[in-house]
């Protein structure tokens, strides 16, 4: 996997709805379950989550204080070049690099259309279709 750009943090301090990596895939956070300490040990942490490319559940139990790396996420504006089947060809408009990306399953697109995608290393995302003024 491409590198991509991260900080670390400790599982306590994950949120649902915030990202993690696991296991080198970005990950959506679903729960972060923390137990109380033990009398022979600290709290526990049960962290669940979705991998954001592939849908994989994934499911981690470590003690609350680990670390844990999160993506750094970069949301870019880009347009749609071309659509072919299932795979769409955007156009980032900041430094106008093509990424053929996976259709998304709930927004209707044309070429043309103005999107927000986010960037996971090497990983693209179509988030939505920009609002055309």
């Amino acid at each position: 996997m491409v590198d991509m750009e991260k900080r670390p943090t400790e599982i306590k301090h994950l949120r649902p709805g915030g990202f993690c990596i696991i296991d080198d895939i970005p990950c959506k956070v679903e729960s972060v379950d923390i137990s109380k300490p033990g009398k022979h040990g600290g709290a526990k942490a049960r962290l669940t989550a979705t991998g954001v490319f592939d849908g994989n559940r994934k499911i981690i139990v470590k003690p609350a204080d680990s670390r844990i790396d999160v993506p750094v996420v970069e949301k870019r504006d880009a347009q749609v070049i071309s659509i072919t089947g299932e795979y769409i060809q955007v156009m980032d408009l900041a430094d106008f690099s093509n990424y053929d990306v996976k259709k998304p399953d709930d927004i209707e697109l044309n070429e043309g259309d103005e999107v927000l995608i986010w960037r996971f290393g090497s990983n693209v995302l179509i988030k939505q279709k920009k609002s055309s003024s």
